[in-house]
């Protein structure tokens, strides 16, 4: 079974503005690495071989950072820097690209990537959740989706913390890693949540979605609706006809889209990485002590 990938970086990155006013957020760093390289990176560990990154205008960057250099690569050849030419090979994946022509929401960017899925499962991600754990969150999802044949979003049980401002799934008993999924509530008023299961920046979509999409699209605009479009209704739709399930995800979750997690996620990859890391923890006690 062939799964393709799907990334949706049509935003604006208004949250990191002035930066994002030439540079597209996906393309922010975590010391030398783009966020976007996180998410490719999950996908292909997942065995996924296409992916299709859906921009808008001001992105080009993204297309030319997955693209050859082909003057550097000759560069570092004829300089004998290996390590340097390793690092700007493109990965295993191709990568295609897609505009999405006005900014009209999730539901409306994802109808765009319609003819790049065809028939095929395809995982969906947003640029800014990052997750770390001892597999690839993508790989759970297409392992369920083999087993079930449903659509899959990845879920975390927040315990006591305050969901309300995130979509909470309603679950039944769980089967294996898995629950079968009920519906999504949007941001639910304390204490009328269904759970504390939010769900987060991945899913795994069968074709099944598409036709939902669209109807939903076609009455969002025949009721002159301002605004975005979302995808919500179609995954209730599909989970009412129990087509969908829910993943737990036990590893973490890091948050690039708002000024503290992108501060956070910076901060956790230095202490991963085994050649920084020793500066890093020097660092961070050295700054505690002056605060």
């Amino acid at each position: 079974m062939r799964v393709k990938g799907v990334i949706v970086a049509a935003g604006y990155g208004s949250r990191f503005l002035p930066v994002t006013k030439t540079i597209p957020k996906e393309m922010l760093p975590l010391l030398n690495r783009p966020a976007i390289s996180f998410i490719v990176e999950e996908l292909e560990a997942a065995g996924i071989e296409e992916i299709l990154i859906i921009t808008s205008r001001r992105k080009k960057s993204l297309d030319d950072y997955f693209d050859r250099e082909v003057e550097l690569e000759q560069v570092f050849t004829r300089e004998g820097k290996t390590a340097a030419l390793e690092a700007i090979q493109p990965g295993r994946a191709q990568v295609f690209f897609v505009r999405q022509q006005a900014m009209l929401g999730t539901g409306h960017a994802l109808l765009a990537a319609r003819a790049f899925v065809g028939d095929d499962p395809f995982v969906v991600a947003y640029p800014d959740d990052l997750f770390f754990g001892e597999r690839a969150l993508a790989a759970d999802l297409v392992a369920i989706h083999r087993q079930s044949g449903d659509s899959v979003l990845a879920v975390q049980d927040l315990g006591d913390v305050d969901v309300s401002r995130y979509g909470v799934v309603a679950v039944g008993r769980a089967e294996g890693e898995s629950y079968p999924m009920q519906r999504i509530v949007e941001k639910p008023a304390p204490g009328t949540e269904p759970s504390k299961l939010v769900s987060y920046g991945r899913y795994l979509f069968t074709k099944e979605i598409f036709p939902l999409l669209e109807a939903g699209w076609r009455a969002f605009e025949a009721a002159g609706s301002k605004g975005e479009f979302y995808h919500i209704d179609a995954i209730n739709e599909l989970a009412a006809q129990g087509k969908v399930r829910a993943f737990d995800y036990p590893g973490l979750r890091l948050d690039t889209g708002q000024i503290e997690g992108y501060l956070e996620s910076i901060c956790r990859y230095a202490l991963a990485r085994e050649d920084i890391a020793p500066f890093a923890r020097h660092l961070f006690r050295k700054l505690a002590d002056e605060a």
